[in-house]
């Protein structure tokens, strides 16, 4: 991998709050974790978007035994835009002990995403990570957009929380995000600023 210029930011391991206004619909109200930010681009997950699809549904289609409840209830998320027919499960750091997944993406500093069938299976037989978020698709922005996009005043960043991702109701994780920096959502404005 590339090295980053010293003075590039990088946002791996942060929310992108998507500003209001958002122009695009796929991101309108959003909040995503990024999970990967460098030279050719970055890649993330949408944590406040359920799906009208179950766990426990899910397990079914891809013919696994559906998990315990009440983990069986939880909904699944729109990621994003790119594969929306592919799993991306972000979960709490594993333990050595807790063993690892074949396609598994260390977050630096934060937590894992893993995109292999293993972790299905290891829920499915009541093991697998305690605390975790399932999507289907994820959004990814090719080398510099997202910066453009940040530039455009389209995203608010902040280092993430995990307790927003696993531990705040649905409904309040956009406002929870936005209280990270002290933000009051009725407070933005959907035009830009202009001196």
């Amino acid at each position: 991998m590339p090295s980053m210029p010293a003075d590039r930011i990088v946002l791996t391991n942060q929310f992108l709050i998507a500003m209001p206004g958002m122009a695009d619909e796929a991101f309108a109200g959003t909040v995503v974790y990024l999970c990967e930010h460098n030279d050719n681009g970055a890649l993330g997950l949408v944590i406040n978007k359920p799906i009208s699809l179950t766990l426990g549904t899910l397990f079914e289609k891809v013919e696994l035994s559906p998990p315990s409840d009440p983990l069986a209830e939880t909904p699944v998320f729109y990621g994003g835009p790119v594969q929306t027919d592919r799993g991306f499960v972000l979960h709490e750091p594993l333990d050595e002990a807790g063993g690892h997944y074949n396609a598994t993406l260390a977050v630096p500093g934060g937590l894992e995403m893993t995109t292999s069938r293993d972790v299905l299976e290891a829920l499915s037989n009541g093991a697998g990570p305690k605390k975790l978020l399932v999507t289907l698709g994820y959004s990814g922005w090719a080398a510099g957009q997202l910066e453009e996009e940040i530039g455009r005043n389209g995203w608010l960043t902040v280092d993430a929380s995990p307790a927003i991702i696993f531990d705040t109701p649905v409904e309040q994780r956009y406002e929870k995000a936005l209280g990270l920096l002290g933000i009051d959502p009725r407070m933005l404005s959907s035009d830009a600023g202009h001196a």
